[in-house]
């Protein structure tokens, strides 16, 4: 055995002691230009051909990054299209700090874009009217850490790029609101219909003074009615946060009324409010049911498609939450509703984030749709807006990226010096 081993280890070829741990040259280039260019330094320098000073800095940058063994070659090519030529040396530079890099060197290139250039992104516009209800005589429930007023105004701003200024509408008050639901147009709308309604109050929703006194022996007629005319005016109704409809607020009309919890202004309805919207919107004969039909499923996850859309219009919210509001898959079925758009995946036979829409018995036109997040006490405007977005699926138009005048390639070659 030691003579085979002898024998064998005779006639092996073994790497020079150079090369036993080689240095990856492309990887050390590719990163170093990187490193360079993290504050957009090496972009500046690269436009700037005939600045001296700058290039002769970049030489001493660049020395400092590399091993002393390791030689280089930086050239800055200009990118045109003259000519049949993509990459010109012609109004580019160099530098190096040695006259040869041997046989063993490697090469990485980098594209870096002039300081002049912006590159901008235009979201195709919604073409509905964005009904926001920031009432200032409701309170809010289950919007623990946040005011109505507050939530109101951060989703107008997170949904500024996609539809027009004057068809951000802010409900400012329950007699606004009345307004809105009499069919009348607050500003210069032509129509509410086809409208979206985010109610900013969790668990309640804003009441007007005239419903109130109508609805006063049973709050759930109310909610009935919203549920009418949800599916008269095709509006998509929204609510951020918990079980729907569970309360009525306003602190004129209730103001001697308490929520059970202490809170003024407001009044329980209990699960029967819920119920009540989906039988207005489906044109059942209404019946107050004060039967519970939400389900704790626990922590529930993003679908697929919603992850997608946190990366497209870059909203990024936790892609996991804790839903104990989530709506059972039934309601399908008994309110003739499909799923128009999923944010979380079904789990336990409910869904905790979904626009419904309703579909008239034997039809294909939706008539109202619903937008129920079942999270837990907190919310999180981030999943309204992909909810929203993802149902309107506005396209982003990004600015090209030209590339005559406005970029160069970046190339440095590496070398070991004493290399033949």
């Amino acid at each position: 055995m030691t003579g085979a081993f002898l024998t064998a280890s005779f006639f092996a070829v073994l790497p020079s002691p150079r090369q036993v741990s080689p240095i990856n040259l492309s990887r050390l280039a590719l990163t170093t230009l990187q490193t360079l260019d993290a504050q957009s330094d090496l972009s500046t320098v690269a436009f700037d051909t005939t600045n001296d000073t700058a290039w002769n800095q970049l030489q001493i940058a660049l020395s400092a990054c590399l091993p002393p063994n390791v030689v280089f070659n930086l050239t800055a090519y200009d990118i045109s299209t003259q000519n049949g030529q993509l990459y010109s040396a012609t109004g580019g530079r160099s530098i190096s700090n040695a006259a040869s890099l041997g046989l063993g060197s490697d090469v990485a290139s980098y594209i870096v874009a002039s300081s002049n250039v912006t590159f901008t992104v235009t979201p195709q516009k919604i073409r509905a009217t964005l009904y926001i209800l920031n009432c200032s005589d409701s309170n809010g429930w289950w919007i623990t850490g946040y005011t109505v007023q507050s939530i109101a105004q951060e989703i107008a701003q997170m949904f500024g790029p996609y539809f027009e200024p004057s068809s951000i509408i802010m409900v400012q008050n329950t007699t606004q609101l009345g307004k809105l639901l009499n069919g009348q147009p607050l500003q210069n709308e032509t129509s509410v219909q086809n409208a979206i309604v985010i109610n900013t109050c969790g668990e309640a929703v804003p009441i007007p003074q005239s419903y109130a006194n109508l609805y006063s022996s049973d709050y759930a007629r109310y909610s009935y009615q919203l549920g009418n005319l949800t599916n008269l005016y095709n509006w998509t109704w929204v609510s951020i946060v918990g079980y729907p409809l569970y309360y009525v607020t306003s602190t004129l009309a209730l103001s001697g009324t308490q929520n059970s919890w202490g809170v003024y202004g407001m009044a329980r309805i209990g699960p029967a409010g819920l119920t009540a919207f989906l039988q207005g919107l489906d044109k059942q004969s209404y019946s107050n049911n004060g039967a519970g039909i939400t389900l704790d499923v626990g922590v529930v996850t993003l679908t697929p498609a919603t992850l997608d859309n946190c990366s497209y219009y870059g909203i990024f919210p936790s892609p996991t939450q804790t839903a104990t509001r989530a709506l059972p898959t039934s309601i399908k079925t008994q309110y003739n509703l499909t799923t128009a758009t999923m944010v979380f995946n079904a789990k336990n036979n409910a869904i905790a984030g979904a626009v419904f829409n309703h579909v008239f018995r034997g039809g294909t036109r939706t008539t109202g749709s619903l937008f129920a997040l079942g999270i837990t006490r907190v919310p999180d405007i981030r999943l309204v807006g992909l909810g929203i977005l993802s149902n309107y699926n506005p396209v982003l138009y990004k600015s090209l990226y030209t590339t005559a005048g406005t970029s160069k390639l970046v190339v440095l070659q590496l070398g070991l010096a004493g290399g033949k």
